[in-house]
């Protein structure tokens, strides 16, 4: 064999290696996942490139919007016997441990919309000051066998108890009677082309829910409550 033949067998050979080498690495480039790191870094790199270096100015902003909203959700409730400037009312005060404390006569809590607004969640507000109704069976109590006392959120109240609370089958949580007659009042409405009777509390005037005359012995009531109306207290 000429050596020039050699040489061309050598180069063909070497290009057959190189050929294997890439292959195989390629082959164990899909086998081995990329690092977190490298992954992170990836992503850093495509969202900063994508998003206009002004909107990052914003993003705390907007963080903070989230906390204050959060915030606002999970406020204290206020002072059920600490009163308003509006008419008196006698209340009947419970402990969170649902036990009756006594009596007072407080005035009534009386505010514009704007200054609940800025106290309660977008559904709190268009369920307790607006008279909304929320949807069937997506409220967090109508399906909460939790022992406690469900106060008003706006002033706290204490309006129902998990004692007089039964399954309705409606999709909203059902009491038999109020935890106080004292507590809740009730006033007809005539919204929908239909009649019926409106539940709401003594001490702010917070729509509640309506009640019917459908209910379990031995009221034969039923009162059916929005939970975005409610506040439950869990028995310490």
């Amino acid at each position: 064999m000429s050596g020039e033949r050699r040489e061309r067998r050598r180069n063909f050979e070497r290009r057959g290696r190189i050929q294997r080498d890439d292959t195989s690495l390629g082959h164990k480039a899909q086998r081995e996942p990329p690092q977190f790191a490298e992954v992170v870094d990836l992503f850093s790199t495509t969202l900063s490139s994508q998003i206009p270096r002004r909107a990052f100015l914003f993003m705390p902003l907007a963080f903070a919007g989230i906390v204050a909203v959060s915030f606002r959700k999970e406020r204290p409730l206020p002072d059920a016997a600490k009163g308003g400037s509006g008419a008196k009312v006698k209340l009947v005060i419970f402990s969170d441990n649902k036990e009756r404390t006594g009596t007072v006569e407080v005035g009534k809590i009386v505010k514009t919309d704007a200054e609940w607004r800025r106290e309660l969640s977008a559904d709190e507000f268009a369920v307790a000051r607006k008279q909304g109704t929320e949807r069937a069976f997506t409220g967090l109590y109508w399906n909460n066998h939790e022992n406690g006392l469900y106060r008003c959120v706006c002033c706290g109240n204490a309006v129902f108890r998990s004692d007089e609370k039964f399954d309705s089958g409606t999709g909203w949580p059902s009491f038999w009677a109020p935890a106080a007659e004292e507590n809740v009042g009730t006033q007809t409405d005539t919204s929908f082309f239909t009649e019926r009777v409106a539940v709401s509390c003594s001490k702010c005037d917070a729509h509640l829910g309506h009640v019917f005359q459908d209910g379990p012995p031995p009221t034969g009531l039923r009162y059916c409550i929005d939970s975005c109306a409610l506040r439950l207290v869990p028995r310490a």
